[in-house]
């Protein structure tokens, strides 16, 4: 079963650009390793600088991107530059609409 994610990155000092390299090639990068499906991702900022992306897995790509040299690598790249954060620290996840900025990838 595909599963949906939404990941919020928040950059470490200095590092909002590397960030959002990362985050440009990230998706496109998942999708030729066939971990990622079609489904059109969603990408946007919140008002603190946290990048929030959302995308489908296809089924069982979880379990292989743990495993896998390739992602293992770019995840390493993302410790790096930022810290995961739960949605849920999100100032605008405590609205019932929440707004946040939109970033073309």
């Amino acid at each position: 079963m595909a599963e949906m994610v939404i990941a919020v990155y928040r950059p470490k000092p200095g590092k909002e650009a590397e960030l959002m390299e990362l985050a440009r090639e990230h998706v496109p990068f998942l999708r030729r390793l066939g971990l990622a499906s079609d489904r059109p991702c969603l990408a946007m900022r919140a008002k603190d600088g946290a990048i929030v992306e959302v995308f489908e897995w296809r089924d069982g790509a979880v379990e292989k991107a743990h495993s896998h040299p390739e992602v293992q690598a770019m995840w390493a790249r993302y410790g790096e530059v930022c810290e995961y954060s739960p949605i849920a620290d999100l100032a605008e996840a405590k609205h019932p609409f929440s707004d946040f900025e939109p970033l073309d990838f």
